[in-house]
């Protein structure tokens, strides 16, 4: 992947290919505080999302300016086998399962 702002890609993991788009860019909610960023997952071929939500960046929590994590190849194939391991299915039928995952993508 190139340096530039992905916002959309694919990944290949354990023999399957996942489509991944970001859903939400960090961003203040009223009711919550800082939100962080938000990305959709789903096997090609498949039914079932599955949405990653990250923590907000600490920046934003220490009020510096916005930030998120760099979407790159590595933090996408982590959060596809985090949100595997923790029992998502993605052949499965049903609305999408959402994970909260670490900011590395566990």
């Amino acid at each position: 992947m190139s340096k530039s702002q992905n916002t959309a890609g694919t990944v290949d993991v354990d023999g399957f290919t996942y489509e991944w788009h970001l859903e939400h860019e960090p961003h203040l909610s009223d009711d919550d505080g800082w939100k962080g960023m938000t990305i959709s997952l789903l096997q090609r071929d498949a039914k079932r999302e599955a949405h990653l939500e990250f923590p907000p960046p600490k920046r934003l929590l220490k009020g510096l300016p916005r930030g998120r994590l760099q979407l790159d190849d590595p933090t996408i194939s982590r959060g596809v086998r985090a949100a595997l391991a923790a029992g998502w299915e993605p052949t499965s039928r049903g609305k999408p399962v959402v994970f909260m995952v670490d900011a590395e993508g566990n």
